[in-house]
């Protein structure tokens, strides 16, 4: 049975794809290794797995301006994530989460959304809607 989870009304496309979690903030610039593709902050705990083609769904945004042209080339070069889904996500990376056409969600209504979703759930990201809904576990 899917369950649906409701939050703020987000940017970008709606798109379905395999979640990736952690409890953890993101910095596109700091957490990333963007020629691969995968985490590459020792100290993150998704350090050294792909976000290439998922869903990440993390705590909260942290660092400054280079996320919006960061976002956009790993979208333009096709080593992004397909979704980011936050508790709570600041203006610049809302920003380049737009700038780079990538689907964006936060504040979700119904708790954490690091321990509502787990790594390998199947999900369907609708922004314009404000919903995400597992349809798998």
């Amino acid at each position: 049975m899917a369950i649906v989870l409701s939050c703020h009304r987000g940017i970008g496309h709606s798109v379905t794809g395999t979640a990736l979690v952690a409890a953890d903030n993101f910095s596109a610039r700091y957490d990333l290794d963007r020629e691969k593709g995968v985490f590459s902050r020792p100290a993150h705990k998704l350090y050294g797995q792909s976000y290439v083609g998922r869903i990440l769904v993390l705590r909260t945004a942290k660092g400054g301006v280079a996320s919006a042209w960061m976002l956009r080339e790993m979208v333009a070069t096709g080593r992004a994530p397909f979704a980011l889904l936050f508790n709570d996500v600041n203006p610049i990376l809302a920003q380049g989460a737009a700038f780079g056409e990538l689907p964006l969600l936060d504040r979700f209504t119904d708790g954490d959304v690091t321990t509502l979703i787990s790594t390998g759930d199947e999900l369907s990201v609708d922004p314009s809607a404000g919903r995400v809904t597992i349809l798998n576990r």
